[in-house]
């Protein structure tokens, strides 16, 4: 992993970029604390599963359990949203 400073990444951006692309990790440093990383992107794994965005901190889990209310409401459009919301929730 090769560390570089600020200042070397402004002046080198465009080559630090196409290392990275070629799979080399750059640790970008300020006043010689790593402060970023750069590095390939990792290609896309298959789906992945609520459960398992939620583990990786992706996503939050829902407060409520079940299936969502699949009801269709009917909306005037002179209505409010607050009022509307408070009629559907009950």
């Amino acid at each position: 992993m090769r560390r570089v400073g600020i200042r070397q990444l402004r002046a080198d951006a465009a080559a630090l970029v196409r290392s990275a692309e070629a799979g080399e990790e750059i640790v970008v440093t300020v006043g010689g604390r790593g402060r970023a990383q750069l590095g390939p992107i990792a290609a896309p794994s298959a789906e992945q599963s609520i459960d398992e965005l939620i583990a990786k901190g992706s996503l939050i889990a829902p407060r409520r359990t079940g299936r969502p209310n699949d009801t269709t409401v009917q909306v005037w459009g002179n209505l409010r949203l607050d009022r509307l919301l408070r009629e559907v929730r009950g």
